[in-house]
């Protein structure tokens, strides 16, 4: 968490100090050390990969990765809680998705800290992954912007799931699952967490025995719901590791 204070510091904003939390998110990479390298590398989370992505499917990761967002405590609008999918790769400076999930295998979000219904936590549409392919086959391989997938009506009505937890919990979830940043922080203290991708080997690939709604991600209906909660060796371990606890 040293690490993680320095780039708040960076960008003016002391993490103890409330008179500094004048934005309601502060975004940054995840910072690089052997406690990173420790969570995002752990045997807990490689299990889950190997099984949801198949042994070899998955690009092991050097750490955790991805950015950081830090949501302080505030009644103002960030201006960043829509409901969205992920982008995987990068085209002119934007992050397009398509119906085979190119350069992203999973979604994965590391708790950094303690997180209640009240810590502005993520929101997941339970399930909605289903809804996805249907949307973005007919962009083929080439892809689309993720801000321009318009999704069905019937997706917004499916239940609802907050990822709260404890500092060192993991959610992975499938990379179609649709979420959404929750406002406003009511909580006292700041909301960190990561948000890395898993890459896969291979795309995933239209089943030809289903009509074009589903896609193929081996042994996901073992997680029919599109996401699974994690508590990487011990929870508070790796909390106590990265510092939290």
């Amino acid at each position: 968490m040293r690490l993680i204070e320095n780039e708040l510091r960076a960008r003016g904003v002391d993490p103890l100090d409330p008179a500094t939390w004048t934005k309601p998110v502060v975004r940054f990479a995840c910072p690089e050390g052997p406690a990173f390298a420790a969570a995002g590398t752990s045997a807990a989370l490689s299990a889950v990969y190997d099984e949801l992505l198949a042994p070899g499917g998955w690009i092991p990761p050097r750490g955790v990765g991805g950015t950081v967002p830090v949501r302080f405590p505030s009644t103002t609008d960030p201006g960043d809680t829509g409901w969205h999918i992920d982008g995987s790769y990068d085209v002119d400076g934007r992050w397009w998705v398509n119906v085979q999930s190119r350069g992203r295998g999973l979604l994965v979000l590391f708790l950094f800290t303690d997180v209640g219904d009240q810590d502005a936590p993520t929101e997941i549409l339970v399930g909605s992954h289903l809804d996805v392919p249907r949307v973005l086959a007919p962009f083929g391989e080439t892809g689309v912007f993720h801000g321009d997938v318009e999704l069905p009506a019937s997706t917004f009505l499916r239940p609802r799931a907050r990822a709260t937890g404890l500092g060192g919990d993991v959610y992975v979830c499938h990379p179609f699952l649709v979420h959404r940043a929750t406002w406003p922080h009511l909580g006292t203290r700041p909301r960190m967490l990561a948000q890395p991708a898993i890459a896969q080997h291979h795309p995933f690939a239209l089943r030809d025995d289903v009509p074009v709604c589903t896609v193929a991600v081996p042994r996901c209906r073992r997680a029919p719901r599109g996401l699974r909660r994690v508590r990487l060796p011990g929870g508070a371990e790796v909390a106590q590791h990265l510092g939290i606890r």
